[in-house]
């Protein structure tokens, strides 16, 4: 049995579609069972399941949901299967970075792989990458190239080029890559995935090999922007692991309903037509959907750019392999070693040189995208052959960081998303770049966009699914609030949400402990919800609100009505809205109606008849 053939069924699943799939009775034994025939000679994989590894991780993952009282909605992973780059730790797996003769096995889980896994996440590989991730083509590993998965002679992309592409085949409903020049963006851009790598410092560091390690991101793989973002939002946060892991802010705003989107004034193709003419076209597109497109000088990017292969950062490279450079030379790709080595070429004071420019041209950078929601550039320029990055393997790679190599140097944000297909059947990706701790933001305006396209996801064929609502843990940066009334979805005052980037996250019933009221004398009609002995429960709608903007909301809402805590069916304890008792006086009391949207109807058929 090949699992890539026995998980033809649920190829192309999205997380929402493997929860379904559990809600429904389905056994995580019987559905992960498959990823134990990983196919041996699929060089995307350097570690596969095994029986024992499986084993451990069902046991695990028994005793999470047991101490989750049996909610499955408490683990928003749960029996998810997912796979990480093999630099990332995990315990018991080996560590190798691509390089055989460098393999440890960790007694730890990287603090990301540690958080996913405690949310029900089932690891089943460790995949391919350029060595150290050191490149951005999937071409310089001694596990030997990963081939694209739309067609095998061209590059997958790297460094997370195994990552890439067990995402994109089906393989792992998502998987950890890293990012230091691209690398968690060109592997997306060419396998037509969704590829978000975070603002630095918000997904921990801690268990991964150091590439830059002033500049290295651990990034994710999706078929659609909603799985990412849940992703980033449950493996990131605060890690005293990782001494450059960095407290959030809540200070994103959400964008306006047209974006302003800078776009480089000359965009470089090297002279790829194809390629040129599939960014014209999304262009084209993110104008259709509101965004206004205006032209900036992209000369400071690209002098930024230069300073991570032309400057002294290669030195940091040079300290994570150090040890062995010094003891197995030969153990090192031979393109990676002549990358590394450069580092002798360098002194303290060039250093400290470099970091003055950093300084200045990050200024410059961050004055021009000032006034502008994100930029909005190719992912990549082009697209290169397995053969001929062989043959000239430094010019190309080099190539296809022109619209990556500046964003963590700049310290900014950027989300890689699927554009659809050039002529010759490959795909094209565009990728926002946006303020540090735009993530959110980006990922709101993405998921507009992956609808928009309404594109086949990754290379499994499978077709996008309607857009659904974001469930489970709320997003990163965000307040949950349960609204009860005119706040509802198509209610008069939901736009109070929709207008500060708010997103529906479910629907559901409160606690049997409240009571509905419909107020007296308010417009628009507005209901009452009170705590009572006598309690039913209600429906109501839970929205994730940008915690920037819940104080403006909170100030929008008119006494007698407040802002408290309640008590979901489930036992969650959420914000929402709440009624001081004073205002009962000459209400209706409306809780046989079960919620504020059914007693509207019935008004309405009222007035009908």
């Amino acid at each position: 049995m090949n699992a890539s053939t026995d998980t033809q069924s649920r190829s192309g699943w999205t997380v929402a579609r493997w929860q379904q799939a559990y809600a429904a009775g389905a056994a995580p034994g019987d559905l992960l069972a498959p990823y134990l025939d990983l196919d041996p000679q699929d060089n995307a994989w350097i570690a596969r399941l095994d029986d024992s590894r499986l084993a451990a991780q069902l046991r695990e993952l028994d005793e999470r949901l047991e101490a989750a009282g049996g909610d499955r909605a408490r683990l928003p992973l749960y029996g998810v299967p997912f796979a990480i780059k093999d630099n990332i730790d995990a315990a018991g797996w080996p560590t190798t970075a691509g390089c055989p003769e460098f393999a440890y096995v960790p007694e730890q889980d990287a603090t990301v792989v540690a958080r996913l896994r405690a949310a029900g996440a089932v690891l089943v590989g460790k995949t391919n990458l350029d060595q150290f991730a050191t490149g951005l083509v999937g071409t310089r590993s001694p596990y030997g190239p990963v081939a694209n998965s739309f067609d095998p002679a061209y590059v997958s992309g790297g460094s997370s080029s195994g990552s890439a592409s067990v995402v994109a085949r089906g393989l792992a409903v998502f998987s950890l890559g890293t990012d230091t020049a691209g690398s968690g963006r060109v592997p997306a851009g060419f396998n037509n995935l969704v590829g978000l790598k975070p603002t630095r410092g918000w997904l921990s560091t801690a268990g991964v090999v150091p590439a830059c390690r002033t500049l290295d991101c651990v990034s994710v793989f999706a078929l659609t922007v909603d799985d990412a973002s849940l992703v980033a939002g449950i493996a990131g946060g605060h890690d005293p692991r990782d001494p450059y892991s960095r407290v959030r802010p809540d200070s994103a705003l959400p964008w306006p309903s047209a974006p302003r989107l800078a776009v480089p004034a000359h965009p470089e193709f090297h002279g790829d037509e194809q390629s040129r003419r599939a960014f014209e076209q999304s262009l084209r597109d993110l104008q259709a959907l509101g965004a206004v497109i205006e032209p900036i000088d992209f000369t400071p990017f690209m002098e930024l750019a230069d300073l991570l292969y032309q400057g002294p950062w290669v030195a940091e490279r040079f300290c994570a392999v150090e040890s062995l450079w010094r003891e197995q030379p030969e153990a090192i790709h031979p393109v990676v070693r002549s990358i590394v080595e450069q580092a002798s070429r360098y002194t303290a004071a060039d250093a400290f040189r470099a970091e003055y420019r950093r300084a200045e041209l990050t200024g410059v950078i961050h004055a021009a995208l000032s006034g502008f929601d994100a930029l909005v550039v190719p992912t990549a320029p082009s697209i290169y052959t397995i053969e001929q990055l062989l043959a000239d393997p430094i010019a190309l790679n080099s190539r296809l960081g022109h619209y990556t190599n500046f964003a963590n140097l700049a310290d900014l944000s950027a989300l890689a998303l699927p554009a659809g297909m050039r002529e010759d059947g490959l795909p094209t990706g565009i990728t926002l770049i946006g303020a540090a701790w735009q993530d959110d933001a980006l990922a709101v305006f993405g998921r507009a966009w992956q609808a928009s396209r309404a594109l086949p996801l990754g290379a499994t064929g499978a077709p996008a699914p309607a857009a659904e609502p974001a469930r489970g843990v709320p997003q990163t940066g965000t307040i949950r609030v349960a609204v009860v009334g005119a706040h509802l979805t198509g209610m008069p005052l939901n736009h109070q949400l929709t207008s500060r980037g708010a997103v529906l996250a479910e629907q559901t019933l409160t606690a049997a402990t409240y009571r509905l009221y419909a107020l007296a004398n308010t417009m628009p009609p507005k209901p009452g919800l009170v705590h009572s002995d006598r309690g039913a429960s209600l429906i109501v709608e839970l929205w994730d609100v940008p915690a920037a903007a819940f104080g403006g909301f909170v100030a929008e809402v008119p006494a007698p009505l407040g802002i408290g805590t309640l008590e979901l069916a489930d036992g969650r304890l959420v914000k929402g809205f709440i009624c001081e008792p004073r205002a009962l006086q000459g209400a209706r009391d409306i809780t046989e109606f079960g919620g504020w949207r059914a007693f509207i109807a019935s008004l309405n058929t009222t007035t009908a008849r």
